[in-house]
């Protein structure tokens, strides 16, 4: 069948979208547990940019499992698919101009460099957020910790699934040791090369 798909050139390449924007589009990839801030900071690096005329989107792990992946359970080779398709989803968003920001567990060092290797290294932005477990057991704002230790979840990273930690991230963040305003200040900095058009 692939045989017969033939991907069609069109007209206004990625250079004119990023001239037209004004900035480069990147992906800003966030991982780490359940709880350890990921979407929060995503969100607070989001605004910031928004704010400076960036062109974003940010794509969640629990919105993107109640459309586009809520065919997908928690097993690790439906993760690892889960982790492709928002992969290729961010690849759409990078070719349109945009910069992408990804907030998903994804506790597997395989998949994120698939990520890494679907966007080209050139526009991934690994950022760990490097909460330490029992702080985010304590936050627990979903009840999901404390569901996976009575073993209602299976597969719940953390508990009773790995988590492989980044070897190399970009940037690494504790929320317990730092606050979000310095945490997004961070992210600026290290990004802020990568967007120049």
């Amino acid at each position: 069948m692939q045989e017969n798909i033939i991907p069609h050139n069109f007209e206004i390449t990625n250079q004119e979208r990023t001239q037209l924007k004004g900035h480069k589009a990147l992906l800003l990839w966030f991982t780490g547990l359940s709880g350890s801030g990921k979407s929060t900071l995503a969100n607070a690096v989001e605004q910031a940019l928004f704010n400076q005329n960036i062109h974003t989107y940010t794509l969640d792990g629990d919105n993107v499992r109640k459309g586009l992946n809520s065919d997908l359970s928690f097993a690790p080779s439906d993760r690892t698919e889960n982790i492709r398709r928002i992969a290729e989803t961010a690849h759409l968003f990078i070719d349109a101009g945009i910069v992408v920001l990804a907030a998903f567990v994804s506790p597997y060092k395989k998949d994120r460099e698939m990520v890494k290797k679907t966007v080209k290294d050139v526009n991934f932005v690994e950022i760990f957020v490097n909460t330490p477990l029992e702080e985010c057991e304590k936050r627990d704002v979903k009840g999901l910790y404390a569901k996976a230790r009575k073993g209602l979840i299976k597969d719940f990273t953390g508990v009773n699934a790995p988590y492989e930690v980044p070897e190399n991230p970009d940037v690494t963040i504790d929320t317990t040791q730092t606050p979000i305003a310095d945490a997004v200040k961070t992210i600026l900095e290290t990004i802020q090369p990568k967007l120049q058009a």
